[in-house]
């Protein structure tokens, strides 16, 4: 039997759409919901785009723009990055600097997100957004977390996983210097049995490395060293450099092997 089209207008099904708690919507569902042709759709999501009504966010996925978000033109990543994550088949975690905004750490720029995902994807620019995928080709689940917002949960890691990831990232996300006043914040929501199971399963050694001495000789806080050394026994360090985008100075903290080559300020 031929499927009843119940929407004689794209606006009344968008109001709809976020009836039900959602902001995002695809193109193939206005298809299987309307008569219209293909070129007829089209044609009126670029009216409600110009109008501020809807945005792109990446090819056939579009959100609803609420009257709060219109003048912006954007959302909150967090309102659609599950859907837009599922629809593109992605498995994925908020990370980073966006992860430490949601653990309460401060310093974030509130329309630039961090994603990791298991492998490459194109930045996402629109309007006043941009997403950055990051690659991690595996991770395991117990430094994910499940947060909610509006329209649902998503993925973020854990205060113990966001560190971790800072060290491994460290030279494309703006460098340790940037990092120290931010990780001082998250530190906070840290707990050391959670530390050690994360740590123990992290796949990048020298990353370990650069969270203990930083825990260590920074922060002073021993609670987290010591699962950081449990999880780093038996596997096999050497020396790395602490910043990986500055050459090293030979000032190694004996500790940790960790070539201590830019200066450290922590103002916390």
């Amino acid at each position: 039997m031929k499927q009843v089209k119940r929407y004689e207008y794209i606006d009344d099904y968008l109001l709809k759409i976020r009836s039900k708690g959602r902001f995002s919507f695809t193109f193939e569902e206005l298809k299987q919901t309307f008569d219209s042709s293909e070129r007829a759709i089209r044609q009126k999501l670029y009216r409600l785009k110009a109008d501020n009504k809807i945005a792109i966010i990446r090819k056939d996925f579009y959100v609803v723009l609420p009257p709060e978000y219109s003048e912006n033109g954007s959302l909150p990543i967090f309102l659609y990055i599950d859907d837009l994550m599922n629809y593109l088949e992605r498995n994925y975690y908020v990370a980073l600097y966006s992860a430490a905004a949601l653990s309460g750490a401060a310093h974030q720029q509130p329309m630039e997100y961090q994603v990791i995902v298991q492998s490459p994807m194109r930045t996402i620019a629109e309007n006043n957004t941009r997403i950055n995928f990051l690659v991690r080709k595996t991770w395991e689940q117990e430094g994910i977390e499940k947060k909610n917002s509006a329209a649902g949960y998503f993925n973020v890691s854990s205060p113990e996983l966001t560190a971790l990831d800072f060290m491994s990232f460290n030279g494309k996300i703006g460098g340790i210097s940037r990092i120290v006043p931010i990780l001082g914040e998250l530190i906070e929501e840290m707990k050391p049995s959670r530390m050690y199971k994360i740590a123990s399963t992290y796949p990048q050694i020298s990353s370990i490395q650069r969270l203990g001495h930083l825990c260590d000789k920074v922060y002073d806080r021993q609670d987290l060293v010591a699962p950081i050394k449990r999880a780093l026994k038996n596997k096999p360090t050497q020396n790395i450099l602490l910043s990986v985008t500055s050459p090293k100075q030979g000032n190694i903290d004996r500790d940790w092997k960790v070539d201590i080559n830019v200066i450290i300020e922590n103002d916390l």
